[in-house]
């Protein structure tokens, strides 16, 4: 990716997501952003629309902003960096077939698309996203488990989601990474109800 346009576009985020507490932070988009690189490589996907797809992914995310439909802070910012429309509209389809909870096991329709997906599911497993689950959950006031309820805590945000991410990724190196982070959330579970159950 053009640096000057990485450092514009990094610049752009750090403004946006400040100090956020849910996980969806700077440091979050950089890692998605260096997951998507790698698995562009090794897919052969064009580098500055990845690059600039998960840069942006989150910049109209409704769990942050309330920026509405159209994507208006992605394209804002690409607008004032000048990339084509073609190319806006490329990056925008992106970032609109990434969405877990608006697309479920839909896969994207270009091999860019699945990349950053596959990067943006990989940042919500394993250690990473252990922490990144605890982290909204405290943010959004909800308790860590309640044995009597499926819904509504961390805990169930792993049934719910994150221990479904494996099988819905799109790329041969996505599926290897996952299936070790998916054994480490196993392991983590495991370990999380026999110490609340009191057995451990």
């Amino acid at each position: 990716m053009n640096p000057a346009l990485y450092e514009a576009a990094l610049e752009r985020i750090s403004g946006l997501f400040g100090e956020d507490a849910t996980g969806h932070d700077v440091r979050h988009t950089l890692r998605v952003y260096r997951m998507a690189m790698r698995l562009a490589d090794a897919e052969g996907a064009d580098r500055e629309l990845v690059g600039l797809a998960a840069m942006l992914h989150d910049a109209d995310d409704p769990k942050l902003f309330d920026s509405g439909d159209g994507l208006p802070n992605a394209r804002a910012f690409m607008a004032e960096q000048g990339i084509g429309s073609a190319q806006t509209e490329a990056v925008c389809t992106i970032i609109d077939e990434v969405s877990f909870s608006k697309n479920g096991g839909k896969r994207p329709s270009t091999v860019e698309g699945m990349v950053v997906q596959d990067a943006d599911r990989l940042d919500a497993i394993g250690a990473i996203g252990i922490a990144r689950t605890f982290a909204f959950g405290g943010n959004r006031g909800q308790p860590i488990h309640d044995p009597d309820r499926d819904t509504g805590t961390s805990i169930a945000h792993f049934h719910e989601k994150l221990l479904k991410l494996k099988d819905l990724m799109n790329t041969e190196e996505a599926r290897r990474i996952a299936e070790e982070r998916h054994r480490y959330m196993e392991a983590f579970l495991e370990e999380f109800h026999e110490e609340w159950n009191g057995h451990r």
